[in-house]
């Protein structure tokens, strides 16, 4: 048991206060034996035993009626996980609250959510506790913020649900780097979390840092969970795989999707058929079609929607009916003209750049198109770089102005693939500057290459590209410039392990160095044109993704952006705009919403689609040995409770103990009084016995 004010506890010595004042009351009488009364006293010996068992309890209820009124003053919790851990004020009390959208399942014959249930228990808890601060740490920022009291979990618009998945770990940390900014005192932590295995990330490396950091702390952290780790046992989730439009006499948008469904099999008994309705509301129009599910999984391609002929751009969703978990039944989606695949070359000689152009300028589908322009250096501050996705660069490596240039276009998620130069200098970019030239008379061959991802990866249907017949006469390596550590990761690789294709990490965008160039004397890449054109078309694909004017994100992807000119087009509607970036739905960014649809601006902006990330469809939580595991070596505690409880998880008892008090006081107050003397009747009988 604990005491919300235990310094009451310090009273409980006036609990002999009974026995004392019997004492004080024995010595004010003087004993003092006289026969008469020594007789009387002989005379009641029969019933000595009863009077002082009386006595006895008589002091034993007083004592009793003392101590309950001091423990009732003193606020005692009920036992159990939050009795036993709440208690004391502490100086900061840290809530690190889950918003992920799996807390938003329902619990089972209720229409409330984890999450608010979870931010009710933790006002009815919080609420009897005592803080010198309390500390909000959500999981979309992961920032903390004073709060002025537990009351707020229910106010604030940063405590209601999102699309996005939470960072368990990294809300610690921030929780840790709080504490220690702060230099706080006695500090309490309490997680509120599904348990989540995506959110929580048991794998990483962050929690043995954590967990040593905290350990270390010399003023005390007790953490305490507040796990939700029921999942639902038949929840449906939806999930749109492709999305293509096709133009022709009869524009159609092809829809592909997902519908898992999720239930306990392990029991070894098969999930029995079920019929949804899936429906299609696409730029307003809606339709809906019946599908039947038998197991867990069901797939539907190149669902057929009718378009109109003129209608290159618009949005929509596909929804399912709601269950236990609505975050998961609705899946946001936009369609629109992709983008043409620019490419800027600035090449040396016609040798080099006409085979760069062709290979650039061939599209992969009949509805891309692809554009190459060959511009000399003097002509790349004139370049709309807003318009290019590809850089394929064949001369010095770019200083100054020109450096800069290329690197804002990396950093906007731009593709660069430099290629050797007649004669190289010193120059460096990215950490990296062109060696000499080598030449091989016989030629070399590729030894190895990275065929599961880049560039370079397999085809869809898992061909490898030709690049082992590649034949290189002439290479010319790059090397780290000066004291630079930057890194380089291998692509390809000649006889002896010579790197033919390195590329260069980067947060955004991509840095590619080819060891050759497409001409003839230095190697096969024009005249096997396969690789070359399949390298250029894949950077082209991806640096060409900035420039769509439909971006699909996960939630929680836009961090950081300025959401000052997002406009919602569908979605949450009592959603704040700076929650935006968290919530599912379909946002417009500049231009105008109607630039989208017939009639509208010239100018449609950008398109922002908005869905759930694709772990937070994955129902596996962190194993109860996982946890211990997590916080081995912490004060850590831990209680389950379940969506839709309105049991309060921690109570105050001092009613119970006032009640004792009473009773005590009454049971007392019984014993103390006088026995009943027993009426003696009696009876007149005459004298004599005459009449």
């Amino acid at each position: 048991m604990n005491f919300l004010q235990p310094l009451m506890l310090a009273a409980l010595p006036l609990v002999s206060l009974p026995i004392i004042i019997h004492l004080i009351n024995q010595r004010r009488f003087q004993t003092i034996r006289w026969g008469a009364m020594m007789f009387l006293l002989a005379a009641q010996q029969m019933s000595r035993g009863y009077t002082r068992l009386r006595q006895w309890l008589i002091m034993l209820f007083r004592m009793l009626a003392v101590a309950g009124l001091i423990f009732a003053i003193s606020r005692p919790l009920s036992s159990g996980w939050l009795g036993q851990a709440a208690g004391g004020r502490a100086d900061a009390t840290l809530i690190l609250l889950d918003r992920s959208a799996s807390m938003q399942q329902l619990g089972e014959g209720t229409a409330v959510s984890k999450l608010e249930t979870s931010r009710h228990q933790l006002v009815r808890t919080l609420g009897l506790l005592s803080s010198a601060k309390w500390i909000l740490i959500e999981s979309t920022q992961n920032k903390p913020r004073e709060i002025e009291s537990p009351e707020s979990l229910l106010k604030l618009g940063e405590t209601e649900p999102t699309s996005a998945a939470a960072d368990i770990p990294a809300m610690l940390e921030a929780a840790r780097d709080y504490i220690q900014e702060n230099k706080a005192g006695r500090t309490e932590i309490w997680i509120s979390s599904d348990l989540r295995g995506n959110d929580w990330d048991p794998e990483s490396g962050r929690w043995k840092t954590i967990r040593d950091s905290l350990a270390a702390m010399p003023q005390g952290v007790r953490i305490h969970l507040l796990a939700y780790p029921r999942t639902a046992n038949d929840n449906l989730s939806l999930r749109v795989t492709d999305l293509k439009r096709l133009g022709g006499e009869q524009a159609v948008l092809l829809v592909s999707l997902k519908v898992t469904r999720s239930g306990d099999t392990t029991s070894g008994d098969t999930m029995q058929p079920v019929k949804i309705p899936i429906q299609f509301d696409i730029d307003g129009a809606r339709s809906v079609v019946e599908v039947e599910i038998d197991g867990s999984e069901y797939e539907m391609k190149d669902h057929r929607i009718p378009l109109e002929q003129h209608q290159e751009r618009g949005w929509g969703l596909v929804s399912i009916p709601a269950d236990v978990n609505p975050a998961d039944n609705t899946f946001y989606l936009a369609y629109g003209p992709p983008p043409e695949r620019r490419t800027l070359i600035v090449a040396e000689n016609e040798g080099i750049s006409v085979p760069l152009k062709l290979a650039a300028e061939i599209p992969p589908e009949a509805r891309i198109k692809c554009s190459a322009d060959i511009v000399p250096l003097e002509q790349l501050p004139t370049v709309e770089w807003e318009k290019i996705g590809t850089v394929l660069w064949q001369i010095q490596l770019p200083e100054a102005n020109d450096a800069k240039l290329l690197q804002d276009f990396v950093d906007r998620g731009g593709e660069v693939f430099f290629f050797p130069p007649k004669a190289p200098t010193t120059a460096a970019f990215a950490g990296q500057r062109w060696g000499e030239w080598v030449e091989e008379k016989d030629g070399l061959k590729v030894e190895n290459w990275r065929g599961d991802e880049d560039v370079l990866a397999k085809t869809l249907s898992g061909t490898a590209l030709p690049v082992g017949q590649l034949s290189v006469r002439r290479y010319c390596t790059p090397t780290a410039a000066g004291d630079t550590k930057t890194g380089t990761t291998p692509l390809a690789n000649l006889t002896g392990g010579i790197p033919l294709l390195t590329r260069v990490p980067t947060d955004r965008g991509g840095i590619y160095f080819c060891s050759t160039t497409p001409a003839v004397g230095d190697s096969t890449l024009a005249s096997n044109g396969v690789v070359l054109y399949v390298m250029i078309q894949r950077a082209l694909a991806i640096g060409s993704e900035a420039l769509k004017t439909i971006r699909l994100l996960p939630a929680g992807a836009g961090v950081g952006e300025d959401v000052s000119t997002w406009e919602r087009l569908m979605g949450a509607e009592n959603a704040h705009p700076q929650e935006f970036p968290f919530q599912a739905g379909v946002y417009s960014v500049g231009g105008h919403p109607g630039g989208n649809h017939p009639g509208g601006d010239s100018d449609p902006g950008r398109t922002v689609v908005i869905n759930r990330p694709v772990n937070e469809d994955a129902p596996g939580t962190v194993e109860d040995k996982q946890l211990q595991e997590l916080f081995a070596g912490l004060d850590f505690s831990r209680v389950d409770d379940s969506a839709g409880n309105l049991a309060s998880l921690i109570q105050e008892i001092w009613r119970f103990f006032m009640g004792s008090m009473i009773v005590a006081l009454v049971v007392e107050a019984a014993l103390c009084l006088p026995n009943r003397e027993k009426k003696t009747q009696v009876k007149t009988v005459p004298v004599g016995g005459g009449i």
